[in-house]
């Protein structure tokens, strides 16, 4: 019996979620609300009547037309080890007759995973320049397979300028929790990061979760330091919008975490937890007091709650496919590398062209806007 592709609501769309364990953050109905200038669409794949996949559809429109760039981000959350040709021919089936011109999406599906001591050695290394160039210590087969499937389909990859493609990273940082203790997680840490922890919590740091009105605090630190960093920063307005979307959808999605030393806010961050997955969304820290390791705290404190929570991965992100120590990107893979985790290569996002000529003056406008 074919696939076919429709609307779903939004609990139907959980349910599944949460009948697999867990789903990027990106694919759940909330994630619709966050993101206000995109439309929202919950979408599921049909075997029958029973529910085998499901995605979340942002549509992104044409100026002055009413046609769509159709995004799925990190999605959508199928079974890619079954009839890829048929499960993507449906979704461009629906999407097309909802006016895209074209559809962008995401798998999440690692390809590549590189361990804390490989990635060591590589930044060592001064031949190694790129990550995508260390031989990796384990390699996903089945997820090169349907890579090899989308080329064959009229799928095209989306360049990954220093490991970010056109949205999302395509090179993330995660630490393994399924089937740790703390003291596991605490002993695969280097010696830095371990004793960062322990300062902290001697000069007397204290790490508490936050409410909605502690938003502007965390906001006001997070300006500080896009100002330092040399990143725009979201309005406070974003955040409220994210916390108010993802704990209507589960109180314990979105969680804000405020670390304070003798009273004053040295580090904040958020963590979003979707089943056994959990991810440091943003961070914060100030200028001020930066020798009491208020951004190490806050992070152990983040992954001793994700294990407590059920996480099996406690996830930092993404991560620049730089090794060159010349670079200043090269400090956040050599932050994270600290907590003895692994750095994974995603899939990519992918293009589908269903209006040629509106694709291509779609992606030329979205490139003269930067």
């Amino acid at each position: 019996m074919s696939l076919h592709v429709r609307t779903i609501g939004p609990d139907q769309h959980l349910a599944f979620v949460a009948s697999r364990g867990s789903a990027s953050f990106l694919q759940t109905p909330a994630w619709a609300a966050v993101k206000g200038e995109w439309r929202g669409e919950s979408i599921g794949w049909f075997r029958r009547d029973e529910l085998v996949g499901v995605g979340l559809v942002l549509y992104r429109q044409v100026p002055k037309l009413k046609r769509y760039l159709a995004y799925l981000p990190e999605g959508p959350v199928l079974d890619w080890s079954g009839d890829v040709a048929e499960a993507l021919d449906a979704m461009r089936t629906h999407l097309k007759a909802n006016g895209a011109f074209g559809i962008r999406m995401g798998p999440a599906l690692v390809t590549r995973r590189w361990g804390a001591a490989t990635l060591k050695a590589a930044l060592a290394d001064d031949v190694l320049t790129r990550l995508g160039d260390v031989p990796a210590d384990h390699t996903d087969d089945a997820a090169l397979a349907v890579a090899a499937q989308l080329r064959s389909l009229g799928w095209k990859e989306q360049a990954a300028e220093g490991g970010f493609s056109a949205g999302q990273p395509k090179y993330n940082f995660q630490v393994p929790l399924a089937g740790r203790s703390e003291d596991d997680v605490l002993a695969g840490m280097n010696q830095l990061w371990r004793r960062n922890i322990r300062k902290a919590a001697k000069q007397g740091v204290e790490v508490t979760t936050g409410t909605r009105e502690d938003l502007a605090e965390f906001h006001r630190v997070y300006v500080e330091t896009a100002e330092r960093d040399h990143f725009t920063p979201r309005p406070l307005s974003y955040f409220e919008t994210m916390w108010d979307a993802m704990t209507a959808e589960d109180p314990q999605r979105l969680r804000l975490y405020l670390a304070r030393h003798e009273g004053d806010l040295v580090a904040a961050t958020t963590l979003v937890q979707v089943g056994t997955h959990a991810w440091y969304s943003y961070g914060a820290s100030t200028t001020a007091k930066r020798e009491v390791r208020g951004s190490n705290a806050v992070q152990w404190q983040m992954m001793r709650d994700s294990l407590a929570g059920g996480a099996e991965v406690y996830d930092l992100r993404g991560i620049t496919d730089t090794l060159d120590t010349d670079d200043s990107h090269v400090g956040l893979l050599q932050f994270k590398v600290g907590t003895g985790g692994e750095a994974v290569e995603y899939l990519g996002e992918w293009d589908l062209p269903i209006n040629k000529p509106l694709y291509a003056a779609f992606t030329a406008y979205m490139k003269r806007r930067g």
